[in-house]
């Protein structure tokens, strides 16, 4: 990931690596990396060492952009595990000065299959991933930076479509991912599906049309259940929500549009 983000045709101003309690010498690498790039500086961030999609991720994030200033056009989040087309940042920046309501935009994720890359079919290619996201400032602002919960990766384009912002994916610059998603989650998060449509406000409905594709395109019925089952953990135990009333509300609209369109309707 360092190598890929240093052999950018356009590089970054500023870059932090997250040293999230590694096992794996990732600050010795990071640092080693750092005293060549003046660009390039290493944290240290101690969590768990259990592997639960949301809150870690984000705190971990947080800790880095603690570190910068806030004089920056663009804000990236990227993942340890992956490796980003040469022409990656100065494709974003392009993408982004191409239409001033852009808010969020990425590439498209690619894992090794058989000896080849292959997409990897995890959510529509209009989707920005979790894993290469990038933000105008005042997109990012408006959203009120990312959530530090399951489903933050939904939320944040959900939201800025709320405030009028566009997501754009660029379906050239293939991004490898080296990690496909899911490998490492635990036993516990089987049920964080469900739970971050509950707390995106989807309603039950919603969520049934949403865990059916997914558990289909999975192939899985346990995943169908346990989503279900997730949601209602969360409903049950009325934890706190990631959108205030009026966005779930907008959040409904855009789902439902999005299901009849699906359908033909």
């Amino acid at each position: 990931m360092i190598e890929s983000l240093a052999s950018q045709t356009v590089l970054p101003t500023k870059a932090v690596i997250v040293d999230d309690n590694s096992t794996d010498k990732t600050f010795d690498i990071a640092e080693k990396h750092a005293q060549g790039h003046e660009w390039l500086s290493v944290v240290r961030h101690d969590s768990s060492n259990e592997h639960i999609p949301g809150s870690k991720v984000i705190n971990a994030f947080n800790q880095g952009k603690e570190s910068l200033d806030a004089d920056y056009d663009i804000i990236c989040k990227f993942d340890a595990d992956i490796i980003l087309p040469k022409n990656y940042l100065e494709e974003l920046i392009a993408l982004f000065e191409s239409d001033s309501h852009i808010g969020i935009a990425g590439g498209l994720m690619y894992i090794e299959k058989n000896n080849a890359w292959v997409y990897e079919p995890i959510a529509s290619k209009e989707h920005v991933r979790g894993p290469i996201k990038a933000y105008r400032k005042q997109c990012f602002k408006e959203i009120g930076g990312l959530k530090s919960s399951i489903g933050w990766d939904t939320a944040d384009v959900l939201l800025a479509q709320f405030h009028g912002w566009k997501v754009r994916t660029d379906k050239n610059l293939h991004v490898k991912h080296l990690k496909p998603t899911g490998k490492t989650y635990t036993i516990k998060s089987k049920y964080l599906q469900g739970e971050a449509l509950y707390k995106l406000r989807y309603g039950f409905t919603l969520t049934l049309l949403t865990a059916l594709k997914s558990a289909f395109n999975k192939k899985s019925l346990s995943y169908f259940f346990n989503t279900i089952s997730g949601y209602n953990k969360a409903r049950n135990s009325k934890i706190a929500q990631l959108v205030n009333l009026e966005e779930g509300k907008f959040i409904r609209h855009l789902r439902w549009k999005g299901v009849k369109k699906s359908l033909g309707l």
